[in-house]
């Protein structure tokens, strides 16, 4: 049995990329940032923790920030893109969907697909909880879990 891996999920940080969401992703393999990032020094300082993958959201304006992201890890095929635009998911044969731009945290197995929405890492909107994600892969099976992030 192999060693599980950690992946860090955020999404829509606005801006803001919280000192508490850096620790309470802090040791993970990889990092997925799913959209609305607005700002060029997200993945730079997620980058610097290890490697980073992320999506432009309908707040970004970033032409180097793609639209999909579609990664085998682990054996584990998980697709993320930010959820403004319509995606043909099925046509990637995702196990695992990553999505962002609702701010609401989710995490559910729709048939065989996980599906992350790790919610907003970033400013507080509305009465949603600020949260990000960390998704567990074991085995070639993914497994998530939400972690709401303490404000100051």
């Amino acid at each position: 049995m192999a060693a599980p891996i950690e992946i860090g999920v955020l999404s829509d940080t606005h801006g803001l990329l919280r000192a508490e969401a850096v620790i309470a992703l802090e040791g993970c393999a990889e990092y997925f940032v799913a959209g609305d990032l607005c700002s060029p020094l997200i993945v730079p300082v997620l980058a610097s923790l290890g490697p980073t993958f992320a999506v432009a959201g309908n707040g970004d304006d970033d032409a180097n920030l793609p639209l999909v992201v579609c990664r085998e890890v682990a054996g584990v095929r998980i697709l993320m893109h930010h959820g403004h635009l319509p995606v043909d998911e099925a046509s990637y044969r995702p196990d695992v969907v990553i999505t962002g731009h609702t701010h609401v945290p989710l995490i559910e197995q729709a048939g065989p697909v996980l599906r992350l929405n790790p919610g907003s890492a970033g400013r507080r909107r509305f009465n949603l909880p600020v949260t990000v994600a960390r998704l567990t892969l074991r085995d070639g099976r993914a497994s998530a879990r939400l972690i709401e992030l303490p404000l100051a």
